[in-house]
């Protein structure tokens, strides 16, 4: 015990030394936020079941819309890359995303006319996502930037930090969830979680974020570069470009002699002089950044497998919200037992990475997602065996099918999305790996979204209400069939590519 406790300090320390303590608890807070926020989402379903009485297919409808800021995540990165606020790129784009966060969920908590509006009640949640999802692009990020300064030995410290702050978040945020929900009001549930956006706010303060890259591109140039037409080529800008034609001309004839005040007055200049070129025309970096993920994104080598995963997505109607519905209206489970049902989805997450890390990484990709497929399939069978009460004649009770569907689901659903996070890292090219991985996970979010927009209209096609389930079966059948549909085009993702990381 006591080696196991020295040893997590000497790594605390470690990292803390390579990283400063407080970007890692940015770091902490935003992923545990980002896997808390179940917390709040299971009380604003029942908030769109029982104070709003919305159709299971209105309410999944409105989530599937609130959610669409997620499927846009390129340009948050974008942005941030290309149009620095106060020469700095991230922190003030977190700052903007973490009061995006904050003021919906105290709007949401403090107004009951906007809460109970369902245009009102998506527009905020519109707003909140868009500022989690900046946030999420943001701090992966700094992350790849913070590993890229201390050295490649620390890349598997960090994300694996990362990653356990969000497990634990979503832990703790379903258990709370629950309980919240069975002894709070849920206005309470909206205004106490707005306090995580708070502390997030307030920690973005203490980091600090030097424009190192303004500073160095701009102690080059006029250290090592005496080329007028060098030095004009490098700042686009006739203003910049005449001060630096200027400054070689006098580098030429002796400048070296001046004494240090003299050069450190001229590298302010062009430093400021760059930056109003750069503020000037950011469209130019824009442009070029836009161009550079179109260009790459357009190879077959990447257009194939991320067409796969699109269609692997949007092809399987999502009635999820459906099934939320017929779980706590026919069945009458409680918000504390799903909350339950949730945290053993999270530790079958853990588990299902485990498994793919030991035993299917060297599997051939598109056997693992064939067998992803299949399992999934057999999931949703066992969620027709819940509906139509199949299982009663075996004595299984009804908590016990949902408890193992949610845990085998969410190992299953690992197996597939671990592939697609090593692809996409495979296929990024050098340059603009973040940008182009954010698109990836984009494409991922859009096709989602799409399927819950196919099961909501599903849902409304088949009549299903908060009270009439008769046709939820077939529903779920058109979903299987669904699940499967997109084993057919596995022939997109090629042939003797494995699940191991390059």
């Amino acid at each position: 015990m006591a080696a196991a406790a020295a040893a997590s300090s000497w790594w605390a320390g470690r990292m803390s030394a390579a990283f400063g303590a407080p970007f890692l608890w940015l770091v902490c807070l935003i992923y545990f936020v980002q896997g808390f926020r179940s917390f709040v989402w299971t009380a604003v379903s029942y908030q769109m079941k029982d104070m709003m009485k919305l159709s299971p297919s209105t309410s999944q409808f409105l989530v599937s819309v609130a959610y669409f800021p997620w499927s846009i995540k390129p340009i948050y990165g974008i942005l941030s890359d290309c149009i620095p606020i106060r020469q700095r790129k991230r922190v003030p784009y977190l700052i903007i995303s973490s009061c995006l966060s904050l003021l919906p969920w105290l709007i949401i908590g403090l107004s009951e006319p906007l809460r109970s509006s369902s245009n009102f009640l998506t527009l905020l949640l519109i707003v909140q996502n868009l500022g989690s999802a900046m946030a999420d692009v943001v701090i992966d990020a700094m992350v790849a930037e913070a590993v890229r300064s201390a050295g490649p030995e620390f890349a598997g410290d960090l994300q694996s930090l990362s990653w356990s702050s969000m497990a634990v978040g979503g832990i703790f945020g379903s258990l709370l969830g629950g309980y919240a929900l069975s002894n709070l009001p849920i206005n309470v549930i909206y205004i106490i979680f707005s306090a995580l956006p708070l502390f997030q706010l307030v920690s973005c303060i203490f980091v600090e974020e030097s424009p190192k890259e303004f500073e160095n591109m701009v102690d080059n140039i006029v250290h090592d570069r005496a080329d007028d037409q060098s030095i004009d080529t490098a700042f686009a800008g006739k203003g910049s470009g005449e001060s630096f034609k200027y400054e070689g001309t006098r580098r030429r004839k002796g400048a070296h002699k001046k004494n240090k005040r003299r050069s450190f007055a001229k590298r302010y200049d062009a430093h400021e002089n760059h930056n109003k070129s750069i503020s000037s025309r950011p469209y130019l970096s824009l442009k070029s950044a836009f161009f550079s993920l179109c260009t790459a994104f357009k190879q077959p080598a990447i257009l194939r497998p991320m067409a796969w995963f699109f269609i692997s997505n949007a092809a399987i109607p999502n009635i999820s919200t459906v099934m939320f519905y017929y779980q706590t209206e026919v069945l009458h489970l409680e918000a504390s037992f799903l909350g339950t049902a949730r945290v053993i989805g999270w530790f079958s997450l853990m588990l299902g990475t485990y498994i793919y890390n030991r035993y299917l990484k060297h599997k051939k990709l598109r056997n693992i997602l064939m067998f992803a497929h299949v399992g999934l399939a057999i999931i949703t069978v066992l969620d027709i065996l819940l509906v139509s009460q199949l299982h009663i004649q075996y004595g299984i009770a009804d908590k016990y099918m949902v408890l193992w569907g949610s845990a085998l689901a969410d190992a299953i659903n690992q197996f597939k999305m671990m592939p697609f996070l090593i692809l996409s890292g495979q296929l990024c090219p050098p340059g603009i790996e973040g940008t182009l991985f954010a698109l990836f996970m984009s494409i991922n979010n859009l096709s989602n979204t799409l399927g819950s927009f196919l099961g909501a209209a599903l849902t409304s096609a088949l009549n299903i209400s908060s009270v009439q389930f008769d046709n939820l079966a077939l529903g779920l059948g058109v979903q299987l069939i669904g699940t499967l549909l997109p084993i057919g085009f596995l022939f997109l993702i090629p042939r003797e590519v494995t699940g191991l990381a390059p």
